[in-house]
């Protein structure tokens, strides 16, 4: 199941940067899935995110790890450190 953020149209892109912990929020939000379906009715095994822009890779793994310790009920036990995430400093065209 792929979600995304932010999630916007190209015209309003320009007026608000986003900061990390907003981005990470929205990323694992139900209305940015890019399916008709709720996250929380099944269990994680793996997840991956990946941004793009300057920002710190500190904040990305802080922001990560405290999401799935949030959530850690959606989250299979049995598959240890199974959240991955990479920064690419080269912001998205647009």
């Amino acid at each position: 199941m792929v979600g995304f953020a932010p999630l916007t149209s190209r015209g309003s892109q320009q007026y608000r940067a986003l900061t990390v912990p907003e981005l990470t929020q929205q990323m694992w939000d139900s209305k940015n899935m890019m399916c008709a379906a709720d996250p929380r009715h099944g269990r994680y095994l793996t997840a991956s995110a990946m941004f793009r822009g300057k920002m710190s890779t500190k904040e990305v793994d802080e922001q990560m790890i405290n999401v799935q310790n949030k959530n850690s009920s959606y989250f299979v036990e049995w598959i240890p450190n199974n959240v991955k995430s990479s920064v690419c400093d080269i912001a998205p065209r647009g």
